[in-house]
């Protein structure tokens, strides 16, 4: 199938990274001017910048770079608005963006002040409406709102439901983690809807966060982890018995854990793109989405970082269809069945069903 078909598709993002899905060439004007002030040499990330197909090496130097950028709050505004706008124009219809609130005392940054940012970013959507309040207040011109590219015709306009979710990074400490989900509570009414767990794998201990993740779910925020990056079993026993909402990635789980996993039905957001490219998984044929799909687990096709890794959603959906045999009508459901996994209320999840179901009709999604 063409790719025309899955952009075409109305989906839904739930483990997109904020800073690893900046478009490219914004990273190469930010690069050119960080390379004029001395910041960077230009030349050492021009190269990486322009690459597709980007090795694990370059992926991280990529992240160096962004780093670097996102110390700056007009930046970060930018690119939020960006990315939610990208997202938009493929047809995603309710995204989840996850970031790490950043502290940098040298640029006047707080935690606080870099989240109040990102929502300025949202607040600064144009493109498309946007929904990304818990009050459900929409950002729209008086024009009626559509999904689909064939119904937006100049008249109509596109709608896009995001919800964010604050990320604790596993470098840092019990307090800060707990900062960051006071953070988030505080911040619920522009849409911050949960927390998760982050950041490298072989980094720091499960149990230093649980008591902040077990106060984030008392306060009545949504948990998803990372989870089974790396072969850690313990770790990943003791997260599945934690009892998450969800999960991210879920590669490296051995026959005991794959067991509890299944029993205990914690949805998986799956990363085809992103598995293969940081060499988690083998191969696209032995990835264990097959095996999850065959088994009717809960589970959602994500993009992790769609600007890093070059991918968009519906490359991962193409990818699926392909590797997988799924016919566009099963991978359709696929991503209605995505709506209830989601950490948004429920008057958002009825009004995306509705979407959906108006949609299925009218495009008569079939095989």
């Amino acid at each position: 199938m063409e790719m025309e078909c899955w952009v075409s598709m109305p989906k839904v993002e739930l483990h997109a990274h904020l800073n690893g899905s900046v478009r490219n060439s914004t990273l190469l004007e930010f690069a050119k001017e960080l390379g004029e002030k001395g910041i960077i040499v230009f030349s050492d990330v021009e190269h990486v910048v322009l690459k597709d197909d980007r090795s694990l090496t370059e992926v991280f130097k990529l992240f160096d770079l962004i780093h670097i950028l996102t110390t700056d709050h007009a930046t970060v505004t930018r690119i939020t608005k960006e990315v939610v706008e990208d997202f938009a124009a493929e047809n995603v219809v309710y995204l989840e963006l996850r970031t790490t609130p950043k502290r940098n005392d040298s640029r006047g940054m707080t935690k606080r002040s870099y989240l109040e940012a990102v929502v300025e970013g949202l607040r600064r959507v144009d493109a498309v409406d946007i929904d990304f309040a818990s009050t459900g207040v929409v950002l729209e011109n008086k024009k009626k709102s559509c999904y689909m590219n064939n119904e937006c015709d100049g008249i109509s306009r596109k709608k896009i439901y995001v919800r964010l979710l604050l990320s604790i990074d596993r470098r840092e400490t019990l307090e800060a983690a707990m900062e960051t989900v006071k953070l988030a509570l505080e911040m619920k009414d522009v849409g911050v809807v949960g927390i998760d767990l982050s950041g490298n794998p072989r980094v720091g201990e499960w149990t230093t966060f649980l008591p902040a993740l077990k106060f984030a779910r008392e306060q009545g925020l949504h948990v998803t982890l990372h989870c089974g990056e790396v072969p850690n079993q313990e770790e990943i026993h003791r997260m599945l018995d934690f009892l998450p909402e969800r999960i991210g990635h879920a590669c490296c789980l051995e026959e005991d854990a794959w067991r509890k996993l299944e029993m205990s039905k914690i949805p998986v957001e799956i990363c085809l793109t992103s598995n293969i490219r940081t060499n988690t998984i083998s191969s696209i044929d032995v990835h264990h989405f097959a095996d999850l799909y065959n088994k009717k687990h809960p589970l959602v096709l994500c993009t992790d970082d769609s600007g890093v890794f070059s991918t968009s959603l519906s490359k991962e959906y193409a990818i699926a269809a392909a590797a997988f045999g799924i016919g566009k009508k099963d991978l359709f459901q696929l991503a209605r069945n995505a709506v209830e996994l989601s950490f948004a209320g429920e008057k958002v999840v009825r009004e995306l069903k509705e979407l959906f179901d108006l949609v299925g009709k009218s495009l008569a999604y079939s095989d």
